[in-house]
């Protein structure tokens, strides 16, 4: 069911065009000026928008404007009773999704709405697989450390400068990783990752360095390893403090020569690879306890950036959690929902122990079992549900549950048509009598509120 915004300023015309379209199985809002309608949008998400031009306060034209800045992906259908060709090609120019004069032909509206809300969904169906195809994300926020990770990178990116990224597990280095390739020469090339955690002992170098036929009991066929693969791009090598030390001598070899020998052969091979390494771990403390080469650790440490932990940079908390409100609504495709204030407060509270991953896993948790507005008291309760705190007393009431008249009307109808469904037996002809409208918009409304025989049982 796609989600509509009316803007027109006559009430007879909203209302006509929300029955038609009510009609179609479309949830519809309106609003009566082009200031209303703005601010809904703030709040709001919608899959399309009729908008006339000649409003008060805020104009059709000067809405559509103000859209483009705030809500580019929205289609505007603009709607005019005063339509001429000079103003279709001004609205077109401007990025309106169509013009249509008034009084509408009943067909071109049906077809040309249904039309701009399959263009929206495949907008954002398009930045979702983007985003899941590149990984690459912004690194966001305004504290020192990340302005500092940000001009690091900047200096560093364009040679070919090793580096290891350190910081605890959940911070981004992954991230930083990505982003020292996207913006260095060799963004081109591949970008190839190893967990040397993740790996065991006993085949990491023949991951890293690849394998003859036949070397080994299982190695059936020549495999190219690694270093190879990167080639022209970045190898990065992430918890590199869980390598072996066998591993790390021949790492050292390939760094100091630029040559690999694959495990059972005897030829080397050149490799052109720029390595970035991370860990978790002190690798100076791993240096003292003999656990790891303090040679490759100087190899790889030509610069050094350090991820801080979420917790050292609380004030960056509010950005990030918008942000990944905004990704994780347009993944699951749920309307946009809002943080109020006090939730923003509530989330630097918390203590987070799996830095960035972790607040990532709680906004998901409350975009699902929150309202349209994530409150202070919904971060109290599903931020850790185990230790939650939350007096019963102080759970929101109904009405607080819904920040429009519109979803809180929506909210009561849907309960008072469940329960005289429920009263006659799913008898909808006598549902209709009972309630005083006809059985086609009962039917309608079953239908809009996905009401079914087996959830009123």
């Amino acid at each position: 069911m796609s989600r509509i915004l009316v803007v027109d300023d006559e009430k007879v015309i909203r209302s006509t065009l929300k029955e038609i379209l009510e009609y179609e199985g479309h949830k519809v809002e309106e609003a009566e000026d082009g200031q209303k309608a703005l601010d809904m949008v703030k709040e709001n998400s919608y899959d399309a928008i009729l908008c006339d031009i000649k409003m008060p306060k805020v104009d059709g034209m000067e809405f559509l404007s103000k859209m483009k800045m705030l809500e580019e992906e929205v289609p505007i259908i603009m709607i005019s009773g005063h339509g001429s060709i000079e103003t279709a090609v001004e609205a077109t120019k401007q990025g309106a999704y169509a013009f249509l004069q008034k009084p509408p032909d009943l067909n071109q509206l049906v077809v040309t709405v249904r039309n701009a809300c399959d263009k929206n969904i495949l907008v954002i169906e398009t930045k979702v697989l983007k985003r899941k195809v590149t990984k690459t994300r912004e690194i966001i926020g305004d504290t020192l450390g990340v302005k500092k990770i940000k001009d690091t990178i900047a200096k560093v990116a364009p040679t070919d400068a090793r580096v290891l990224i350190t910081g605890e597990n959940g911070t981004g280095k992954e991230l930083v990783a990505r982003w020292i390739h996207e913006q260095s020469n060799r963004s081109n090339g591949p970008m190839i990752e190893v967990n040397c955690a993740a790996i065991p002992s006993e085949l990491i170098e023949s991951e890293l360095f690849g394998h003859e036929k036949g070397s080994f009991t299982s190695a059936y066929k020549q495999k190219i390893g690694k270093f190879e693969q990167a080639t022209g791009g970045t190898l990065f090598l992430d918890e590199i403090g869980d390598m072996s030390l066998s591993a790390q001598a021949k790492v050292l070899r390939a760094l100091q020569e630029n040559k690999i020998t694959r495990v059972g052969g005897d030829k080397d091979f050149s490799v052109d690879v720029r390595v970035v390494a991370a860990t978790n771990k002190d690798l100076i403390k791993e240096i003292d306890m003999g656990n790891f080469r303090m040679d490759l650790y100087h190899r790889l440490s030509v610069i050094l950036i350090h991820v801080p932990t979420l917790n050292e940079r609380i004030d960056d908390i509010p950005l990030i959690s918008e942000k990944f409100l905004i990704e994780i609504c347009e993944d699951i495709g749920m309307s946009k929902k809002s943080f109020t204030p006090p939730a923003l407060q509530e989330l630097k509270k918390i203590k987070w122990t799996g830095n960035i991953r972790e607040l990532r896993n709680v906004i998901e948790r409350l975009v699902i079992l929150s309202g349209a507005k994530i409150t202070d008291t919904d971060v109290q309760m599903y931020a850790n549900p185990a230790h939650s705190k939350i007096d019963e007393s102080k759970k929101p009431t109904v009405y607080e549950m819904f920040d429009t008249l519109q979803d809180f009307k929506d909210f009561v109808e849907k309960k008072f048509i469940e329960e005289k469904l429920k009263k006659n037996g799913w008898n909808v002809a006598r549902t209709a009598q009972e309630i005083d409208i006809q059985r086609s918009h009962l039917y309608n409304k079953i239908d809009r509120y996905r009401l079914s025989r087996a959830d009123l049982d």
